[in-house]
């Protein structure tokens, strides 16, 4: 009688209201069902790579996280891209890792996150070719300022007709 009974199932009561058998199991969810920073318990000591919502990506070992999704990341190198265009081939991007070692970042600047591939992780990323760093650095910077420059110019046209830009309460310089 007891293999047809189904955790729904109410108890069987004996004499005097006793229960019989063994009190149901609580059920367990599954690993997809967790919304929260648990989810990461999967993620736990593989290679991962953290977009930050500053624009930096860093690949690193995730070791340990909180209930925040604060990580620590071991190993870590922060990744600087340089899209193609700025380098000595138009067509190809460049690339270049920079050691940074222990890394803790702060749950709520993740901006993205992912396993890497670890067969694939020693390939350059798709249109991409590694570089020196000082001039992956460099070709970065410039890009960035070309992009200040391209952004202030956008917000000015966007105010002319009549909308505000995102930091319209800040000073642009």
């Amino acid at each position: 009688m007891m293999e047809n009974l189904s955790i729904s199932d109410p108890p069987l009561l004996g004499p005097g209201g006793m229960v019989l058998g063994p009190p149901p199991q609580p059920q367990h969810l599954p690993a997809q069902m967790f919304t929260t920073a648990a989810q990461l318990l999967d993620l736990t000591d593989k290679k991962l790579m953290v977009a930050l919502r500053d624009g930096r990506k860093l690949v690193g070992i995730l070791r340990s996280w909180d209930q925040y999704a604060n990580l620590l990341l071991q190993s870590t190198k922060e990744r600087l891209f340089v899209p193609p265009g700025y380098g000595p081939n138009p067509s190809r991007g460049l690339y270049a890792d920079i050691e940074r070692g222990v890394f803790v970042v702060r749950g709520e600047n993740v901006l993205l996150l992912g396993e890497i591939d670890l067969d694939k992780d020693d390939d350059p990323p798709p249109g991409y070719d590694l570089a020196d760093i000082e001039l992956v650095q460099s070709l970065a910077k410039k890009c960035k300022a070309e992009d200040k420059v391209k952004e202030k110019s956008r917000l000015k046209k966007l105010a002319t007709l009549g909308f505000e830009g995102e930091s319209s309460g800040e000073v642009l310089l």
